[in-house]
């Protein structure tokens, strides 16, 4: 017990010593920090008056960016709507030319239709009345209208012919062709049927 009250006692007198050297400081040591303290403080006061600018210089331009993208959206907006009315425009033309086209179609085919009939009746007319023209070479006595697929037959002296009357730009068609073929290739014969 005695040791630990020497012990408490050295440390008693070791704190007053060196605690009253720790707590005098010197007037040069405290006024260098005094120095330093104000310095840093000048620079902290100048770090926080340039961060503040930044700041309101962030914020206008953050603001004049949210006015640019507002008008830009309203720009936008506006311009989507005269693209959907113009497209909506576009395809309501569309509908009607397709109409005008349907009816105009359908009339071009009703004149061709007629244009043909007429060019048919016509052709039949032509054919009846052929060998009563000066165009045609044979002799009407000797002629018998067959009308289909070949319009004609001559029976002359000399030899059998097939006429086929055209009129205009009109061409044979697939069985003529295929007929007349028949004849230049000499493939005709002759069958006589008897019946009882």
């Amino acid at each position: 017990m005695i040791e630990f009250l020497l012990f408490c006692s050295i440390c008693a007198i070791l704190y007053l010593v060196f605690g009253r050297q720790e707590s005098e400081p010197s007037n040069d040591l405290e006024e260098s920090l005094r120095q330093e303290n104000e310095f840093l403080r000048i620079k902290l006061n100048e770090r926080v008056s340039s961060v503040e600018e930044r700041e309101k210089n962030l914020n206008r331009t953050i603001q004049q960016l949210q006015s640019t993208i507002s008008k830009q959206q309203s720009i936008t907006s506006n311009s989507n709507s005269e693209f959907k009315k113009k497209e909506s425009e576009l395809i309501q033309k569309k509908q009607e030319l397709e109409k005008k086209l349907d009816e105009e179609t359908i009339a071009r085919k009703k004149v061709l239709s007629q244009k043909k009939s007429g060019e048919v009746r016509l052709g039949h007319i032509a054919e009846t009345l052929a060998p009563f023209l000066d165009q045609f070479d044979f002799e009407p006595e000797k002629c018998s209208f067959l009308g289909q697929p070949i319009d004609y037959i001559s029976f002359g002296d000399d030899e059998i012919t097939f006429i086929e009357v055209k009129s205009g730009n009109s061409q044979l068609s697939q069985k003529q062709r295929h007929i007349r073929d028949l004849v230049k290739a000499k493939l005709v014969s002759w069958k006589e049927v008897r019946i009882k």
